[in-house]
C-alpha cells in the first residue's frame, strides 16, 4: 500500500475513509481531497480534467487518489459517490454538507439536525469498518485478563474511562489512566495475562503509542483504538478496532471520535459480559443494589 492508503470497508463512506487517511496524503493528493471534503458535489460537477485543475494537480494524481480508496479510477469513483451522496440525501435530506455541522446561519433546530445526523452516520459506519473476528480476540482477551489498562489523552481519556468503570461492574480488575507518566507504570508491570487498551483518534498521539510499546514489552495483549490502521499506534498493537468518524467544522479530532469510540465501548463490554454471564448478571445486581441506598430520598 502507499502512504496515507487505507482499505475502505464496505458501509464506510468514501468520505470517512478519505477522512481517516487525510493525514498521510501527499501535498497533490492530499489538494484533492480537501476539495473532496470541504464539497462533495465537485466530483459529480467537473470532469477529471477539471477536478485537477480546481486542486493544481494531474490527471495522474486523481487517478492516483481513486485507487488509494479501492477504486480503477476516477469514473468508477464518481459513480460510488453519486450513489452515497443519493442514499444520504433520502436518509438525513439535502443539508448540512460534510464538515457544516454548524453553519452561522443555522437554527437551533438545524444544528440539533446536523450534529444527530454526523453521530449517525458515526455509528453506522464504526460498525460497518470493525473486523468481527479481531473484536472477538480482544472480548476474549479482555474476558481472561489479570487485569486490563486504559488510556486516552483528553476526550479520548472518556471512553477508556468508561470502559474501565464497566468492566469493574463485572469483577473485571481494570483501571484508566489519563496522565503518560502514570499510565506507564503498570502498563510496564502488567506482564503476560495483561491487557493494554489505548485510545486515539489519530492513532498518532505519542504519549498512547508509548503506553501500548510498554505494555508489548511486558508481554501484555496490546489493543489500539484509532480510526486509522496504518497509523503508528495500531502498528504498536496486537490487534487494532477502526472507529469511522467524520470530522466537522466543530468537531474535530477528539469529539468527532467521541461516539465512535464509545460505541466500540459497548460492543466490548457487552461481549465480556456474555463470556461470564452469570457472574456478570449477579455483579451488576449486587452493584445496582449497594448504590440504590444513595438515590433514594431519605
Amino acid at each position: 500500500m502507499t502512504v496515507g492508503e487505507q482499505p475502505r470497508s464496505v458501509g464506510v463512506s468514501i468520505r470517512t475513509s478519505i477522512q481517516s487517511g487525510l493525514d498521510g496524503y501527499p501535498p497533490s493528493m492530499r489538494r484533492v481531497a480537501e476539495a473532496i471534503l470541504r464539497d462533495p458535489r465537485v466530483v459529480l460537477e467537473q470532469t477529471i480534467t477539471e477536478l485537477a485543475r480546481t486542486c493544481e494537480t494531474s490527471e495522474t494524481s486523481v487517478v492516483r487518489f481513486c485507487r488509494t480508496l479501492g477504486f480503477t479510477g476516477y469514473a468508477p469513483f464518481r459513480l460510488q459517490m453519486a450513489a452515497e451522496l443519493a442514499s444520504e440525501s433520502a436518509q438525513f435530506g439535502d443539508d448540512p454538507l460534510y464538515g457544516d455541522d454548524a453553519a452561522s446561519e443555522d437554527s437551533i433546530a438545524g444544528i440539533v439536525q446536523a450534529i444527530s445526523h454526523a453521530e449517525i452516520v458515526g455509528i453506522q459506519e464504526t460498525a460497518a469498518a470493525l473486523d468481527l473476528d479481531v473484536l472477538r480476540t480482544v472480548i476474549d482477551r479482555v474476558a481472561a485478563a489479570s487485569q486490563v489498562a486504559l488510556f486516552g489523552v483528553a476526550a479520548s481519556n472518556a471512553a477508556a474511562t468508561d470502559l474501565a468503570q464497566k468492566l469493574r461492574r463485572v469483577r473485571i480488575t481494570a483501571m484508566s489512566f489519563v496522565d503518560a507518566h502514570d499510565a506507564l507504570v503498570p502498563a510496564t508491570l502488567l506482564g503476560a495475562g495483561g491487557v493494554a487498551i489505548a485510545f486515539s483518534h489519530s492513532g498518532r498521539t505519542r504519549e498512547a503509542v508509548e503506553f501500548l510499546n510498554a505494555a508489548r514489552r511486558s508481554g501484555a495483549f496490546a489493543v489500539a483504538i484509532t480510526s486509522t490502521l496504518d497509523s503508528p499506534l495500531a502498528q504498536a498493537s496486537d490487534a487494532a478496532l477502526r472507529t469511522a468518524v467524520r470530522e466537522t467544522t466543530f468537531r474535530s479530532g477528539a469529539m468527532a471520535s467521541r461516539i465512535a469510540q464509545l460505541t466500540i465501548v459497548d460492543y466490548l463490554f457487552v461481549g465480556v459480559a456474555r463470556v461470564h454471564h452469570e457472574r456478570s448478571i449477579n455483579a451488576i445486581s449486587d452493584t445496582r443494589a449497594a448504590v440504590q441506598a444513595l438515590r433514594d430520598p431519605r
